[in-house]
């Protein structure tokens, strides 16, 4: 790719972060592809030489929150040209993918646009941005790269400075798979993220070791199907999911890992083994359903029955007894019964989840399940909703009060909201609150729990 030159004086972005941990992945590399060229990170929006809205398109009206944002940064950048200073605004991730030429259209003010594939090209963007600036100062047209290119984004994104890395803490994301080849009817990730490609092992290998050294203790694999991956080693051969985690596992430091999002179709008998033989691999999956009912997991093209998903969640609780589930459920899709709804209801109740996602079905331009017939009304919708979420929440409380008189390995992350607190994280991603010393901050201790909150546990330092 052809060197570009940014002017080297001191700049500001400020990163906007909408959705799933991937975009909290993918704006954290849009910082390291600019830092080299003059540009740091604010948390001070007024500041901001260079805004981002890297945007996620799963929940409904997910543009029209983007363009509602650019109103009141097209006001802000008038403050700042009055005052005789400037911002460029970009928009990113799926929303910029799915409808990049009508953003420019329908909001003069952006300066780029430019989707998930494409952020290693940021600097270049920019200087294309500038050169226009200069050549045509009175024609204002937006740099748009939506292309899915075939060169890998990631062998040409600098690495994170070390300094940047630790201050970004004990925990991590790392991006290991992208896209999505299940097609189901009712999600926009194949048309915004492309085709399921996973990264050569030896790339995550580096970066997790660059995470480990800068003190990072939990990394958490991201993929829209992660449990997907099958990435080449050096020799070529092929390496899924559970063969990565094993090579993971032995990096000196690394004390956690966790991996999301899974689909059922793809977890796969190593996955499972190395639930069983790697205490690091922490016992909470999230693993997706959807619905209970098999009519409409066949419209959401689901490829699997809900006999086989039952099935698999019992071999997982088999090879990790601790095992907590965790899951997301549409409501409301187009031609769901009564005995549709129960049917997820029941599945519900068998598989005992520890958390889950779910939303009332709304449909998205350009997928299958927009042009179905049947529509359920919004308020049906809404009821079963609330029975489901009511269901699920009880199955949370539950599992949060299972705790109490446990004596969980809690890594401790931070300094508590009151005096003399510290907080951390269960193996099941619960937040945990105790008195202690800020020295045990970036270490695992074993909490004995001895009450809960509404969302999280309260515990104490176990006698040693």
């Amino acid at each position: 790719m052809t060197q570009t030159m940014i002017p080297s004086a001191p700049k500001r972005v400020f990163i906007k972060t909408y959705g799933c941990q991937m975009n909290v992945y993918d704006s954290d590399r849009m910082a390291d592809a600019l830092a080299p060229h003059g540009y740091t990170p604010t948390q001070e929006l007024a500041e901001a030489d260079l805004v981002l809205l890297n945007t996620c398109h799963i929940r409904e009206k997910a543009s029209e929150k983007v363009f509602s944002e650019l109103g009141r940064l097209r006001e802000l950048q008038d403050e700042k040209r009055a005052a005789g200073s400037d911002m460029m605004i970009g928009v990113a991730g799926c929303v910029a993918q799915a409808e990049g030429e009508e953003i420019a259209r329908r909001a003069p003010v952006v300066d780029l646009v430019f989707g998930p594939q494409a952020y290693h090209r940021l600097p270049e963007m920019l200087s294309q941005v500038e050169s226009r600036k200069h050549l045509h100062p009175s024609l204002k047209r937006a740099v748009i790269d939506t292309d899915f290119p075939e060169e890998d984004k990631f062998a040409h994104l600098p690495a994170a400075k070390k300094e940047v890395m630790v201050a970004r803490g004990l925990t991590a994301f790392l991006t290991v798979q992208e896209g999505c080849d299940k097609f189901c009817s009712f999600c926009v990730v194949p048309y915004t993220r492309g085709a399921e490609v996973s990264r050569p092992v030896s790339q995550v290998l580096d970066e997790a070791r660059r995470l480990v050294d800068a003190g990072v203790k939990e990394i958490t694999l991201l993929g829209q199907n992660v449990n997907a991956y099958h990435g080449t080693d050096a020799a070529g051969r092929d390496v899924g999911l559970g063969a990565l985690v094993y090579l993971l596992a032995e990096i000196s430091g690394l004390e956690r890992l966790r991996y999301t999002t899974s689909h059922p179709r793809d977890m796969d008998d190593a996955l499972i083994n190395a639930h069983r033989d790697l205490p690091l691999l922490m016992p909470y999956l999230h693993l997706p359903v959807q619905s209970g009912s098999d009519r409409i997991l066949k419209a959401m093209n689901r490829k699997h029955t809900r006999a086989e998903y039952l099935a698999l969640i019992e071999r997982i609780k088999t090879a990790r007894p601790d095992m907590a589930m965790s899951g997301d459920f549409i409501v409301g899709f187009p031609g769901e019964t009564d005995q549709d709804f129960e049917d997820t209801l029941d599945i519900i109740r068998q598989t005992n989840y520890a958390s889950a996602y779910s939303f009332k079905y709304s449909t998205r331009p350009g997928t299958p399940g927009a042009n179905l017939g049947d529509q359920i009304a919004e308020e049906v919708k809404t009821e079963r909703l609330h029975r489901l979420q009511e269901l699920v929440n009880q199955q949370t409380t539950d599992f949060h009060a299972s705790m109490i008189g446990k004596t969980l390995p809690v890594l401790i992350e931070r300094v508590g909201r009151q005096a003399g607190q510290i907080g951390g994280r269960s193996p099941y991603l619960q937040a945990v609150h105790l008195d202690g010393s800020p020295d045990l901050i970036g270490n695992i201790h074993q909490v004995e729990i001895i009450g809960t909150m509404t969302n999280s546990l309260v515990g104490r330092l176990a006698q040693s």
